[in-house]
């Protein structure tokens, strides 16, 4: 089965032809992104009008490149998946909107895909994954825990209660004056600055020991910078910020680990890019005997493949969604 993944949940427009005739299996025969980095840079951040101003005119042309890269047309697709939400509910329609209109005049399944079953599913892409596993999806708008039991079948261990990571690293760099987005540049500065130079807080949730909260580190960058501090270098403030956000990711993931008896751990989602968050936690769960699996990077971020694949166990059993499914922005899981 020959499947079109369709993603415009946030900032990405993305598609990508996918092969699998078995669930969680999957061959990728083309993969485009066009990201809009140098659209919202000037803002520091996403402003969601703009985000879907130009989905509309990326689209399209995104889904003929992946086609002609995976060397097949419209008729030779059998299914389609998109992204239904979580997101920019004005992004999520423009690709909702082209899937269904693809759907419709091929006469093919369309599948709506919620964006966190794609990241959650994003390793299967290029690992063979036995289930279930831990799950930690880290990145701009989301960092939860989850059980993944079985394909359509996961639990929810822990969350966010405030901000997500990716999100506190994008304030924290425009707090530096780094630019966005901010992830990579903190990553990249981290690399030759002293973590240890500042103590940034680590916030815990009291009675919660799986949940995180990254407001505070947050409060506490801006509260350092308007005050004048003495923060050091760039390059050390970036570090110390990071090893506190690492901390904070990798207590509750292993702990979840360990009250779960889970042996593997996947982590996924923008954030999983960050170089030090992906060398600690394999660092730490090989110590207690577990292992780490993580996409390559151009998976970590939004891509329609992780799409294709978190849909393709639907169609491959038959199964299609109305056309008259909407976009949902806080599509639950």
């Amino acid at each position: 089965m020959l499947i079109l993944g369709i993603e415009t949940s946030c900032d990405d427009a993305a598609a990508a032809v996918l092969e699998t005739d078995t669930p969680g299996v999957a061959t990728i025969r083309a993969s485009v992104i066009a990201n809009q980095d140098e659209v919202h840079r000037r803002y520091g951040g996403i402003v969601p009008e703009l985000a879907s101003r130009n989905h509309v005119t990326a689209i399209m042309p995104v889904i003929r490149y992946a086609l002609e890269k995976a060397d097949v047309t419209l008729a030779d697709i059998d299914g389609i998946a998109v992204t239904s939400g979580p997101g920019l509910v004005g992004s999520l329609l423009v690709g909702l909107m082209c899937a269904k209109g693809l759907a419709q005049s091929l006469g093919r399944p369309l599948v709506a895909v919620n964006h966190i079953e794609g990241h959650l599913l994003a390793p299967m892409l290029e690992h063979r994954l036995t289930m279930p596993y831990l799950a930690l999806v880290v990145s701009g708008g989301h960092t939860e825990i989850f059980v993944v039991e079985d394909f359509g079948r996961y639990r929810r261990l822990g969350r966010t209660r405030d901000d997500a990571a990716g999100e506190a690293f994008d304030k924290v760099a425009k707090l530096m004056g780094l630019g966005y987005p901010g992830g990579k540049v903190i990553d990249d500065l981290a690399r030759t600055g002293d973590a240890k130079s500042i103590r940034f807080p680590r916030a815990r949730i009291r009675g919660a020991p799986l949940d995180f909260s990254f407001s505070g580190i947050k409060t506490s960058v801006a509260t350092m910078i308007r005050d004048g501090a003495d923060t050091g270098s760039r390059e050390d403030f970036a570090a110390s910020f990071q090893e506190a956000v690492v901390d904070m990711l990798i207590a509750p993931t292993l702990k979840a680990a360990r009250e779960t008896g889970s042996a593997t751990i996947a982590l996924t989602g923008g954030v999983a890019a960050n170089s030090r968050l992906r060398a600690r936690l394999t660092e730490a769960a090989r110590a207690e005997g577990r292992i780490v699996v993580a996409p390559a990077l151009r998976y970590c971020t939004d891509n329609a493949a992780m799409i294709a694949i978190a849909g393709s166990y639907r169609l491959l059993r038959g199964e299609r969604d109305p056309l008259d499914i909407d976009a949902r922005a806080n599509l639950a899981l």
